[in-house]
């Protein structure tokens, strides 16, 4: 057997994994945490070094096999060519292997739609499963069990790498996070964006935009951490593109007022009564805006002619903008539990929103009900906060005749 000498510069590793490239210790192994961190790429890294020093049987796994040739397949074949070792492997791209000519080691990328599959595999050495909250608890218990041999020299190991989605996914208590507790035989290594230096600017700046868009989002994209997202008060809801001069139904705006801390918004949509449907295309938002601007701005958008439903707190600044032409502009109306009220009527229909509008996006994406401190119970009051377009969109929906709702329960309202 011919013998493999590597001369691979420590460089290619970047510096928080370069501990560990040949630390072979742990029979598993969790690299977690935010996107762009080059967890996937520094385990077959550190795989293929492993299967130089030995003949080994590689497994590099996706829950899905349709996602193996963007994913780990590319990776792996990339770090071949970046460790200049493309003339001593064997790549058959139609099964998504490779051989190492000089010592017999195989990698194979594996997709797990069907559990069955694991078990063609005999003296299988080492294993990584690439987003494992895509697998389950009974997928890693059944390839851990096909890790057996007697004749490697080195360690029989699992690799995981995920980034953090939610703490109902298994991985939250089977890695110990809910305790803080390493479970036995377990090495865990966090690592975010920051640990990459070689990601560009264009990156650095998308982590930044949506630090300010959607702060939950980025925690969890960013920093890699289990956000638990509060019970959020809307569902009914997605992003879609729609022609507008297509859809039927009562055009319908509303008019949120703020100034210096909180932005005025205003929310323009189409409200298809008769198949309860909402179809918002159109909304603005800015701070510092005094009522002259603010009719300015209705008057910009094409709205000056029509019913417009504002906040009642302002009827000061709904006289203003009224006296500045926009004519049918009028105060909506407000009474004991509106906001709740205003919220149940707006679960009866199915939202669709124009790509275009971010604001009430991230408003719909994070606008959630309020626990009980005492009992931990989720009641029926939201949170004041990611509301003020959605706050727009509430006040619209008086333009619709509907009879009023005189009930409120928890049930109703999905808590």
């Amino acid at each position: 057997m011919a013998k493999i000498n590597l001369n691979i510069k420590k460089s290619v590793f970047l510096p928080v994994y370069q501990p560990y490239i040949t630390d072979y210790s742990y029979r598993y192994n969790v690299y977690w945490g935010g996107r762009g961190s080059g967890k996937t790429k520094f385990i077959i890294q550190k795989l293929l070094i492993k299967g130089l020093k030995e003949k080994r049987l590689i497994l590099l796994m996706r829950k899905e096999t349709n996602k193996l040739r963007d994913s780990v397949w590319k990776e792996l074949l990339t770090v071949i060519e970046e460790f200049r070792l493309s003339r001593f492997f064997e790549i058959n791209r139609t099964e998504f292997r490779v051989r190492c000519i000089l010592n017999g080691t195989e990698f194979k990328c594996l997709g797990l739609d069907e559990p069955e599959k694991i078990k063609g595999f005999a003296e299988m050495s080492d294993a990584f499963l690439d987003e494992i909250t895509a697998f389950t608890e009974d997928d890693v218990e059944l390839i851990d069990g096909t890790l057996r041999s007697v004749d490697y020299k080195l360690p029989l190991q699992m690799y995981f790498a995920f980034n953090p989605i939610s703490k109902a996914n298994f991985v939250y208590k089977y890695f110990g996070f809910d305790t803080g507790t390493i479970p036995k035989d377990t090495f865990i290594l966090h690592t975010t964006y920051l640990d990459n230096p070689f990601l560009d600017e264009s990156y650095l700046a998308r982590m930044e935009n949506m630090k300010q868009r959607n702060y939950n989002r980025w925690k969890i994209e960013a920093l890699g951490e289990f956000v638990s997202l509060d019970k959020l008060v809307f569902t009914n809801w997605r992003v879609e593109e729609f022609v507008t001069h297509n859809v039927p139904g009562e055009l319908c705006i509303g008019l949120d007022f703020g100034f210096v801390n909180d932005i005025s918004a205003l929310v323009a949509s189409i409200v298809d009564d008769e198949n309860k449907r909402i179809y918002i295309f159109q909304e603005w938002g800015d701070t510092n805006k005094t009522n002259e601007e603010l009719a300015k701005v209705i008057s910009s958008l094409g709205f000056a002619k029509s019913s417009i439903i504002a906040d009642a707190a302002e009827p000061k600044s709904i006289e203003e903008i009224k006296r500045k032409g926009i004519n049918r502009i009028r105060a909506c109306t407000k009474g004991p539990d509106s906001i709740v009220h205003g919220i149940q009527k707006l679960q009866q229909y199915e939202i669709i929103v124009n790509p275009k509008c971010e604001g009430i996006i991230t408003e719909f994406e994070n606008y959630s009900w309020q626990k009980d401190k005492k009992t931990n119970e989720y009641i029926n009051k939201p949170i004041d906060s990611f509301n003020h377009f959605i706050d727009a969109l509430r006040y619209s929906l008086q333009c619709i005749n509907t009879k009023k709702l005189k009930s409120i329960n928890k049930s109703a309202l999905g808590l």
